[in-house]
C-alpha cells in the first residue's frame, strides 16, 4: 500500500448479553449509531450525551466517551464500567450488558415529506398536530418509539407518536402533541405560523420505548405533561392487542389543564377494566377545584405502592421526573432497573446544559 492510500477503517464487533444480538461499529462511530443502523434496539433517548437513557453496563472491551454530561454519566459509573452508548466509540471489540434489548428486529428508519393535516389546540401550550404520511408509504413503529422533524438549517426536533400503528388503517399518519416552549424556533413556529397542508421533513422511527410484551408483569405508566403522548400510544396498543396485564396510569401536571386529555383517559378507563388512572397536580390553584391527588406524580407511585420488584415501569416526560422516578423505584421499592422503560423529554436547553 502507498502512502497516497487511505487505510481501511477498523470494524469492531458488538455483543449485546443476554440476548446475543451482534453487530459492528466502525472506528470512531458511537456505538448507539452503529446499532440504530443494523436494527439493533439498545436504548436511548437525547443521542446527545444529555439524558443518560443509552447507559449500559460494559462486559469487556474498551471505549473511547466523546463530549457528554457529567450527569448522564459520572466518572464513578464510567470507572465502574458504565457506557453511554451514544458518544461511546469502540477501541476493541466490546460486549454489553442490556436486558432491554430483545430478539425482535427494530422497523427501517426512513425520511420522508408529511404534509400537516391538522392542527388542534388541546389546552393553553399543548398542540395536537397530525401529520398525513406519503399515500404509497407504509411507515411501520413501535407504539411509543418518536419521529424527528428536519428543520431547514438541519437541526432537529423529537416528537413521539401519540397514536398506535393500528390506528394507521382508519386513519393514516401520525399524531403529535407539541408543547410550546417560547423563545423556541420549531413550537414558535407551531404555535404562531404553522397551517395546515404544510411540508415538513421527518424522519424514524426511534426509540426503544415500546411495550414489552413478553412479560406478564403489571405495568405502572409514568407520564408528566406531554410524556403522555408515546403513553397513549401505548394504551391504544394494549387495547388493540387485548392486554390485560394489570395497568396504572399516573399522568401528572402543574394545573388540572396540563392533564389535556384527561377526559380521553376517563373514557378509555372505563373501556378498560384492568386500567386504572391517577391524575396528579402538583400546583392547582383555588380556582381550579381540583379535588383529586396533589403533590409530585413520581412520588404518588411511592404512596401507592410498596413494592415494585414484579412491576415494569414505563416513565416519559421532563428529565426531573424520569430521573427521580428511575432513582427512587430501584433503591426504594425494588424494582429492578431493567425493568424501568423511559424516554427523557430533553429540550435543547438541556441539551447544552442551559
Amino acid at each position: 500500500m502507498t502512502s497516497a492510500e487511505a487505510a481501511p477503517t477498523a470494524a469492531f464487533q458488538i455483543t449485546v448479553q443476554p440476548s446475543g444480538r451482534a453487530f459492528s461499529a466502525n472506528a470512531g462511530e458511537a456505538i448507539l449509531s452503529a446499532a440504530i443502523r443494523s436494527g439493533v434496539g439498545l436504548p436511548y433517548g437525547c443521542k446527545d450525551g444529555a439524558c443518560g437513557s443509552c447507559k449500559c453496563k460494559k462486559l469487556s472491551g474498551a471505549v473511547h466517551h466523546g463530549e457528554h454530561q457529567s450527569k448522564a454519566l459520572t466518572a464513578d459509573e464510567e470507572a465502574a464500567g458504565l457506557v453511554l452508548t451514544c458518544c461511546a466509540q469502540p477501541l476493541t471489540d466490546v460486549v454489553l450488558e442490556s436486558r432491554q434489548v430483545t430478539d425482535e428486529s427494530a422497523y427501517p428508519i426512513k425520511k420522508m415529506p408529511v404534509r400537516v393535516s391538522t392542527l388542534e389546540k388541546k389546552s393553553h401550550d399543548v398542540m395536537q398536530v397530525r401529520l398525513q404520511l406519503p399515500a404509497a408509504d407504509t411507515f411501520r413503529y413501535h407504539a411509543g418509539q418518536y419521529i424527528e422533524f428536519i428543520l431547514r438549517d438541519g437541526a432537529r426536533r423529537a416528537y413521539s407518536m401519540a397514536n398506535a400503528p393500528h390506528t394507521q388503517a382508519e386513519t393514516p399518519g401520525v399524531e403529535l402533541h407539541i408543547r410550546h416552549m417560547p423563545g423556541g424556533k420549531f413550537t414558535d413556529h407551531v404555535f404562531g405560523a404553522m397551517k395546515e397542508k404544510e411540508i415538513l421533513r421527518v424522519e424514524g422511527p426511534f426509540g426503544s420505548f415500546f411495550l414489552r410484551e413478553d412479560s406478564n408483569k403489571p405495568i405502572v405508566l409514568l407520564a408528566s405533561g406531554t410524556g403522555f403522548a408515546p403513553i397513549k400510544g401505548l394504551i391504544e396498543h394494549m387495547q388493540f392487542k387485548g392486554i390485560t396485564r394489570p395497568t396504572t396510569l399516573y399522568w401528572g401536571g402543574r394545573r388540572p389543564g396540563d392533564l389535556y386529555l384527561h377526559d380521553w383517559v376517563l373514557a378509555r378507563a372505563a373501556d378498560m377494566p384492568h386500567l386504572t388512572y391517577v391524575p396528579v397536580v402538583s400546583d392547582a390553584l383555588p380556582e381550579d377545584g381540583w379535588t383529586g391527588r396533589t403533590g409530585f406524580v413520581h412520588q404518588a407511585v411511592m404512596d401507592d405502592v410498596a413494592d415494585l420488584s414484579g412491576h415494569q415501569v414505563y416513565a416519559c416526560g421532563a428529565p426531573i421526573v424520569v430521573d427521580s422516578a428511575r432513582a427512587a423505584y430501584s433503591t426504594q421499592r425494588g424494582l429492578p432497573e431493567e425493568e424501568f422503560y423511559a424516554d427523557s423529554f430533553t429540550s435543547e436547553a438541556d441539551k447544552h446544559g442551559g
